[in-house]
């Protein structure tokens, strides 16, 4: 089967977290969002479960109490000396650092703001789980997850995953009306994207991370 690798990889290498590039005035058509959740519900699965949802939010009261909740966890995390990372000077991620907590900052304050908001759902729970277990049920919502974040990329479409929100989780769940038993992953906020100069990014080389037959 052939492909076209150079538009497969470009996609691939150039799906940022999209936060100060969302352009929140364009209003995005319901059928976009199911087509990508659509090619979203062929990724691998655990034991073939299909135990994903995906709760879509649009309702402006609705985003906005998520919002909110976010940017106060958020403002917790920012200001928690034990969150920051840093890294040594000759390391890549370090000249990275201030703009990426600029972009987070940006996207905490203007959340609200984005015409949609996507959370990926799995059903079952893994609180108090061995690891073992918490990495089968969480690689049955990831895999489609990603593939959902790449459709939306394909088709003009930012976001970038967060996790910050489920300090309220039980909350939220409550707002949107989740069911027990239902956990939430991530957290998208979805808006087309300004511009396509989008670039691979300065990561570690392929050798400082790769390790063959032995650490």
């Amino acid at each position: 089967m052939s492909f076209d690798l150079a538009s497969v990889d470009h996609v691939l290498r150039t799906t940022r977290s999209v936060r100060k590039r969302l352009d929140f005035a364009r209003p995005i058509d319901r059928a976009v969002i199911e087509e990508c959740i659509d090619i979203a519900l062929q990724a691998p699965t655990g034991s073939n479960r299909q135990g994903w949802h995906f709760m879509v939010i649009t309702d402006p009261a609705k985003r906005k109490a998520i919002a909110d909740a976010y940017r106060e966890l958020f403002t917790l995390y920012a200001n928690n000396p034990a969150a920051a990372v840093e890294y040594p000077e000759d390391d890549p991620r370090h000249a990275q650092q201030p703009k990426v907590r600029d972009s987070a900052v940006y996207l905490a304050e203007h959340m609200h703001e984005c015409p949609v908001f996507i959370i990926p759902c799995i059903e079952g729970r893994t609180d108090g789980a061995a690891s073992g277990a918490q990495a089968g049920f969480w690689g049955s919502i990831i895999p489609a997850a990603w593939s959902l974040m790449i459709a939306l990329r394909s088709r003009g479409l930012g976001t970038a995953w967060t996790t910050i929100h489920l300090g309220k989780e039980k909350e939220i769940s409550e707002l949107l009306g989740i069911p027990q038993g239902i956990a939430q992953a991530a957290l998208f906020p979805v808006a087309y994207f300004t511009g396509d100069d989008f670039k691979p990014a300065t990561r570690l080389p392929v050798d400082a991370v790769t390790h063959w037959d032995q650490w």
